[in-house]
Parts: C-alpha cells; sequence; structure tokens
C-alpha cells in the first residue's frame, strides 16, 4: 500500500475504525480501503467499525523505522477506550527504542491524558487542513481545526507534526501564524486525492503558505497541484 507519509518506512495498525464522519463524497482513503479492497480480510470484515487488534500488539516491528501508528483510523477519537490506547503506548514501549512513531489525529485534546506515559521517540501530529470552520461546512464532525489547534499550541511536548491535508482554502496570515504556534518539527502539505470538490485553495496561494512555513519548520510536499475550483 502506498504510504501516507513518504518518510515513513512502516505503518502499523493496532487499532483500526474512526467515527468522524468527514462528509467528503467519497469518504476518506481509508474507509474507502476498508469497505473496498481489504473488506474480505478478517480484519476489515466489518468495514471501518473500530476495533483492537489484540495480535497487532506483539508485532516485530524492527529497527531503524519511522512507523506511522493507526494510518486506517484515529487512535485518539473519543470513541476509542481508554484501555486501548494505553495498551499501544505499552507495546510501543516495547518496541526497539531505534523506532520513531508518528501518532496523527484530528482529536488531540486527547494526547493531553497520556503525556505522562509517551516514551520521547513519538511524534505527536495532528491534521489540521485549514484555519477556518469546517463543521459548519458539513465537512466533519470531527473538532474544528481551530479547537485542534488550541490543543496541539499548549501541548508539552517536544516532537510535534501537523498535516495540512487535504488542504482547504484559508487565510494566509492566520493559518502561518497558527502552525507556528504549534512549533512543529514538520509540516506535510498536500491537496486532496479523491476528486471531492473540496473548497480549495489557488495553487498560487498554497504556495505562498510553503514558502512562508519553510521559514520555520520543514515542510514536506505531498500532492501539489491546481485547485479544482476557481482561484481565490
Amino acid at each position: 500500500m502506498e504510504r501516507m507519509f513518504p518518510q515513513i518506512t512502516k505503518t502499523w495498525n493496532p487499532v483500526k475504525g474512526c467515527l468522524h464522519q468527514c462528509y467528503y463524497p467519497r469518504g476518506c482513503w481509508a474507509y474507502q480501503l476498508a469497505i473496498g479492497k481489504l473488506k474480505g480480510s478478517d480484519r476489515y470484515k466489518d468495514g471501518f467499525t473500530p476495533r483492537l487488534i489484540e495480535e497487532e500488539l506483539n508485532r516485530n516491528l524492527g529497527k531503524n523505522q519511522f512507523i506511522f501508528v493507526a494510518d486506517m483510523g484515529d487512535l485518539f477519537g473519543n470513541w476509542v477506550p481508554t484501555e486501548w490506547i494505553t495498551k499501544v503506548i505499552d507495546a510501543i514501549k516495547r518496541a526497539d527504542p531505534s523506532n520513531r512513531f508518528l501518532l496523527l489525529t484530528k482529536n488531540p485534546k486527547r494526547y493531553h491524558m497520556f503525556t505522562h506515559a509517551f516514551p520521547p521517540n513519538v511524534i505527536l501530529g495532528a491534521t489540521i487542513e485549514t484555519n477556518r470552520n469546517l463543521r459548519s461546512l458539513g465537512i466533519t464532525c470531527a473538532p474544528d481545526p481551530i479547537e485542534r489547534y488550541d490543543w496541539m499550541r499548549v501541548l508539552p511536548w517536544k516532537s510535534k507534526a501537523v498535516a495540512i491535508e487535504p488542504i482547504i482554502d484559508f487565510d494566509l496570515e492566520i493559518f502561518v501564524k497558527m502552525v507556528r504556534d504549534i512549533d512543529p518539527e514538520v509540516v506535510w502539505v498536500g491537496y486532496d486525492n479523491w476528486h471531492c470538490g473540496l473548497p480549495e485553495p489557488s495553487l498560487k496561494k498554497t504556495l505562498a503558505l510553503m514558502i512562508e512555513l519553510e521559514k520555520f519548520t520543514c515542510v514536506v510536499k505531498k500532492t501539489i497541484r491546481e485547485a479544482m475550483e476557481n482561484e481565490v
């Protein structure tokens, strides 16, 4: 399977599924994969319903890997039992310390419950597609981007990351300030790959954003293209 982030060397899904109900016309890529290509497999026979996959907790993850944890769900969604999260963190601690682990959520408020438990080789990331209100646009039931920003900004953790994907139209100065306040070590930027008709910024505007972000952090380009709507 193609990696969501090019630096990732391994994906690991001890927990799968998501209930954020992002209302893209064709849903998120992980949802489509779970109800489509993977539906015949044992662990996805119930589609995208959240589930702890116990056998994954004892998987040998190797050494010197950059591992994306739960790319087929949101480990820190409000529906995930605390016990599941604790089991995953314990498994990370048992893994070889040469590995780095990326956690990515649309509910970073929940990170604050576990900062005492995370090992130092974990990167805590949040998806923040824009500075604007998405719930009012009917795009998602996840916490709004400004709420995610607030929790990431005050998160007492050294290694943080931001995923601006799928990028949605934004206000340049406000959005740059938000990302700078979070102080991430890396930011991924990319357009929607599923032709969902999102309110996208122009390519010119996205390139201007990346130029500003590169002044204070590492920016990794994902899918960068012309917007599918008229330039704004």
